[in-house]
């Protein structure tokens, strides 16, 4: 059976209604500004990319973000009461914004329904294993500006000269106070004259001439040699992943360009 309302208990009903309404919607809202509601989604995305950052997520940092948003929104209304939107230059802005956004979007959508696999990485890989087969030397140099000073440091070298010692008083300041230590390095890291001469050094030795370069005059010393190893691929992956995608993405370009009819 119903029961018929009467009018007098209608206002009350219909009040309850619409503050039952009004509080449905503030909880889906962090503030509502001038009647413009901010989500509270809006609260939660500017917090995760904070949290990202390493801030931690607490009702203080919220609370602070709720008011950014309260700031931002009230410069929104203001400019948009001015007419600053239809300013001519903050469209040409707006509109430079609104393509970034749809470029990444489509470089992210392209990304995730052309996925790299594995045997990509694993082929891509190898490739670059390969490219870097060969031996790197361990080896130290001085250099100097003239010629016969470097005669005068082998002469010194042969007589038993420690080459650390003589190192510094090389021109090359970076390595002069480590004893002209160069670290490990693939010859192609050099220029061609001293690359040539550095490759036939047996382990131990150094020049027995004085080596000429753009830079000087360089006597070098071959400490150690060992085969090229390349890092493991699950260490690389990341940056291999990476290089694909943009290759993939440079092919989508030169696609759409092909099609596309430019004038």
């Amino acid at each position: 059976m119903i029961f018929p309302i009467r009018a007098a208990h209608a206002a009350p009903l219909l009040a309850a209604a619409l503050l039952l309404a009004g509080t449905s919607a503030l909880a889906q809202n962090a503030a509502v500004v001038n009647g413009k509601a901010i989500p509270k989604a809006r609260v939660d995305e500017f917090v995760q990319i904070l949290a990202g950052q390493g801030r931690a997520d607490t009702p203080e940092l919220r609370a602070a973000v709720r008011d950014e948003l309260i700031a931002r929104e009230l410069f929104m209304q203001e400019a948009e009461k001015r007419g600053l939107a239809k300013n001519a230059d903050v469209q040409r802005q707006l509109d430079l914004a609104r393509q970034d956004i749809l470029i990444r979007a489509l470089v992210l959508d392209y990304a995730k329904t052309n996925p790299i696999k594995d045997e990509e990485v694993k082929a891509e890989y190898d490739k670059a294993v390969k490219a870097q087969s060969g031996k790197e030397y361990k080896a130290r140099h001085i250099l100097v500006e003239k010629e016969e000073t470097a005669k005068q440091i082998i002469e010194q070298l042969k007589k038993n000269g420690k080459f650390e010692e003589l190192a510094k008083q090389s021109t090359d300041t970076g390595s002069a106070q480590q004893g002209g230590d160069l670290d490990w390095n693939v010859p192609t890291t050099f220029v061609k004259e001293f690359a040539e001469a550095l490759v036939k050094l047996e382990k131990g030795k150094f020049t027995q001439a004085p080596v000429k370069t753009q830079f000087g005059y360089h006597v070098i010393r071959v400490d150690d040699v060992r085969d090229v190893k390349a890092p493991p691929m699950d260490q690389v992956r990341p940056q291999i992943v990476q290089q694909l995608e943009r290759q993939r993405i440079e092919a989508l370009q030169k696609d759409l360009r092909a099609k596309a009819k430019i004038q």
